[in-house]
């Protein structure tokens, strides 16, 4: 008999039914070494669920059905609702009830934001588009602790388990979401051009609020953190979407915008002609007040980032590990390793750094974590954002003509990849912020020096390298022209310490000899040496 066509042979089954939390070898190692054993256990339900069958479908689903804008009811009055799909309301209620939200600022526990981190990279898998929402919620109670009655008002719903959507009084919820209204069409990532207006009214610290947000990602949010100008400068306010007698504030969404990718979350443009909102810290310090909602959804992109590089891997290492070409598997293939050991470096890479910034924020007391957060979140979210769209074409190549179709996931990944190198300033901004940080705070640049010595001489490469990096902070005049390639030194030396003190060393070792090294071809899949098998194996997800 012939052979039957209609029977699909050669193709590698769906990547569903592993653990993404404990399959990830990197990320368990970094767990431990930054919490405990514990944390990874704890966390094995929500591996357990971001790689089942139904959450990749609710990811799916999430994404082919797009948020729809509802400005109007049926009699006519102006409500600007915007409805999901039910797969977005599941992902979401999945991931505020894992404490993947503003839980860990509540929680008495030394590893609470490790814990958190590794959480929201892992349940990422599913759909990346409804973490921003969550990455803001949790971002958002930095900021709010400028007023301690507002932050006590807020923090509890913000960091509650619970999912309780819809435009109700926030007295009325049992938990909520938070958002920030930062941009305008005229200033973009320069704040301080803002001319949305803030006018005081009688009540003590109430303004309205007039004027247009050219960026406003989760409008149904139940609060948005906006900076506005008042008398005396950008100052930064509380707007909530529903205000305490239950009336809504007055916050029309004009569009959602039709983007690349993010496609599930609904991103807007809004007006504001009278809106209420609650200042928050002092006049003319707002962009002081809102940078530390800044620095967490910097953080966010990072691990965002590093999510989407680690599925892809996996989508790329799991379908070589299936699928035979010319008398052997894929994974087989001398250049393939080397192909897929290459990205498993980058994503080991970013892993480490990731989560060396999350365990910063669990220990923001000591001076020298502080500091090291302070300068290696812009350099992490310049380098590790810039990185993953280049890393994800390349793993979807790996699918070659499969990867190119809807149906594998990858084109998702491959439109979502450079989003975060956009949000939360360009990689421009952040270059240049790190340059500012290193002008103003010394601090700053001690904090690197230790962190990096901490592997001084366990690598020569490293050492060049951390060196050249140095010397080129003692030439002011081209210090600005130059600020993306110090930004991209400093982060990869970063890695390169984290991954000799920690790695495996065959990981190590490509690392610093392709980032590090001096013949880098600038391409995936020109390792020189080394275990690539070893390296592919432990990427490669098992069930």
């Amino acid at each position: 008999m012939g052979t039957d066509i209609r029977v699909a042979t050669n193709q590698a089954p769906p990547l569903v039914g592993h653990n993404v939390v404990t399959a990830d070898r990197a990320l368990v190692e970094a767990i431990t070494r930054h919490g405990s054993p514990d944390v990874v256990e704890d966390l094995a339900p929500l591996g357990a669920e971001a790689g089942s069958a139904e959450a990749r479908e609710h990811g799916i689903l999430a994404n082919e059905n797009h948020p729809q804008l509802t400005p109007y009811d049926r009699y006519g009055n102006r409500i600007d609702e915007v409805r999901f799909h039910p797969s977005w309301h599941w992902l979401m209620g999945k991931a505020v009830s894992h404490g993947l939200a503003a839980t860990p600022w509540e929680q008495d526990s030394p590893h609470a934001h490790v814990r958190r981190a590794a959480g929201f990279m892992a349940w990422s898998h599913t759909e990346p588009g409804h973490g921003c929402p969550i990455s803001m919620t949790y971002a958002s109670v930095p900021a709010l602790r400028a007023d301690d009655a507002i932050a006590k008002e807020w923090t509890p719903l913000l960091a509650s388990t619970t999912y309780d959507p819809g435009l109700r009084a926030p007295a009325t919820k049992r938990g909520a979401l938070a958002g920030m209204g930062m941009t305008e069409k005229q200033g973009g990532s320069d704040v301080r051009a803002n001319v949305t207006e803030a006018r005081p009214t009688s009540t003590d610290g109430e303004y309205t609020l007039h004027g247009h947000k050219w960026f406003t990602s989760a409008p149904m949010n139940d609060m948005f953190l906006v900076l506005a100008q008042a008398a005396d400068g950008v100052t930064c306010f509380v707007v909530p979407r529903v205000l305490a007698d239950g009336s809504r504030n007055r916050l029309d969404v004009v569009r959602l915008k039709d983007k690349l990718g993010n496609r599930s979350n609904a991103s807007s443009e809004l007006e504001f002609d009278g809106t209420i909102g609650q200042r928050l810290g002092d006049e003319v310090r707002g962009v002081r007040t809102i940078i530390e909602m800044v620095a967490a959804t910097r953080l966010d992109c990072v691990l965002g980032s590093t999510s989407l590089m680690r599925r892809a891997l996996s989508e790329a290492s799991w379908h070589a590990a299936h699928r035979s070409a010319f008398g052997s598997l894929l994974i087989d293939k001398p250049l393939m390793q080397n192909v897929l050991a290459d990205l498993a470096v980058e994503t080991e890479a970013a892993t480490a750094l990731a989560m060396r910034l999350a365990a910063a924020v669990d220990n923001a007391t000591d001076p020298h974590e502080a500091a090291l957060r302070r300068i290696a979140l812009p350099l992490a979210k310049f380098w590790v954002c810039k990185r993953t769209p280049f890393m994800v074409a390349e793993a979807l190549e790996c699918l070659g003509g499969n990867g190119y179709v809807e149906e594998s996931v990858m084109p998702l990944l491959y439109r979502e990849a450079p989003l975060n190198s956009v949000w939360e300033g360009s990689g421009n901004v952040n270059a240049l912020d790190v340059l500012r940080a290193l002008s103003r705070e010394p601090e700053v640049l001690a904090a690197w020096i230790t962190e990096v010595g901490r592997a001084r001489g366990a690598d020569a490469r490293l050492d060049r390298v951390v060196d050249e990096t140095l010397a080129m902070l003692g030439d002011s005049a081209t210090l600005e022209v130059n600020a993306r390639r110090l930004a991209g030194r400093m982060a990869a030396c970063l890695q390169g310490a984290l991954l000799v003190q920690f790695a495996p060393a065959e990981v190590a070792d490509a690392f610093c000899a392709s980032r590090l090294g001096t013949s880098y071809d600038g391409v995936f899949g020109a390792l020189e040496s080394g275990d690539l098998r070893a390296i592919v194996d432990r990427a490669t997800p098992a069930l």
